[in-house]
């Protein structure tokens, strides 16, 4: 009887030990499932909030703008910069061909004319008499230049004009400020007492050259001037007359 009933108490205690294994694991696998359910939901959750295609139809929009303003700025800056190219290059062509004009030796100088100088002459001292110095003094109120030499007429127009002194070319431009003179040295003969002159009172003086007009000159001296054909010569427009070049 013993015997049984410890064997008896064996089973009882093992049957129990192995109802509490079969519990605890059923209840195990109770827990494992229920944990693995909210982690598969986050899951599916993340994956989806990723993929949305709300999201991405915006950043593509967002994206087609910025490039279309970038676009378009560049095309606006690049016009401007064009449109400002050409404004300055037609303005460097229109200053350039200002700088161009008038005398070309100094932008904007017009040329001398004869209504805008006074022209006189001037005996030199000593007999004979064979040079003069003709003075035109700018009275026009502004800048004017003086081209070349004058073309002087002392006889008739058949005698042709008073030829030039090549070496009396002055190296720069004859600028006259208003009030301020331009001299010219003029030979009129050799004085020789065999030497045929003829006389004359008055003669002209032509500025052809500039092209601006011509100017009627008295003798300074009331019996007139002795000028010879073959030996008279003249200088060139000068502001002041010069040793050597302006002597002949």
């Amino acid at each position: 009887m013993r015997t049984y009933r410890n064997r008896t108490a064996v089973l009882v205690s093992a049957a129990t030990a192995a109802l509490a294994l079969s519990l605890t694991a059923c209840g195990g696998d109770d827990g494992g499932t229920k944990s693995a359910g909210p982690a598969d939901r986050t899951a599916s959750a993340a994956s989806s909030t990723s993929t949305s295609p709300v999201a991405q139809s915006g950043d593509t929009d967002q994206g087609g703008d910025s490039q279309s303003s970038g676009e378009g700025a560049a095309e606006q800056s690049g016009g401007k910069s064009e449109s400002e190219g050409a404004s300055q290059q037609g303005g460097d062509q229109g200053q350039s061909a200002q700088s161009g004009s008038g005398s070309g030796s100094r932008a904007g100088t017009p040329l001398c004319t004869a209504k805008g100088l006074k022209i006189t002459a001037e005996r030199q001292d000593g007999p004979p008499y064979t040079h003069l110095t003709l003075s035109a003094k700018n009275t026009s109120g502004a800048s004017c230049e003086m081209k070349e030499y004058p073309h002087i007429h002392f006889l008739d127009n058949a005698r042709g004009i008073v030829p030039p002194v090549a070496k009396s070319k002055p190296a720069s431009p004859v600028v006259l400020e208003p009030g301020q003179s331009a001299y010219v040295a003029v030979r009129m003969s050799e004085g020789g007492r065999k030497e045929n002159t003829e006389t004359v009172k008055e003669f002209t003086v032509t500025l052809k050259a500039n092209g601006g007009g011509m100017a009627v000159v008295k003798s300074p001296v009331a019996e007139g001037l002795s000028v010879n054909p073959q030996k008279w010569a003249t200088g060139y427009w000068t502001t002041e007359l010069r040793n050597g070049a302006d002597e002949f």
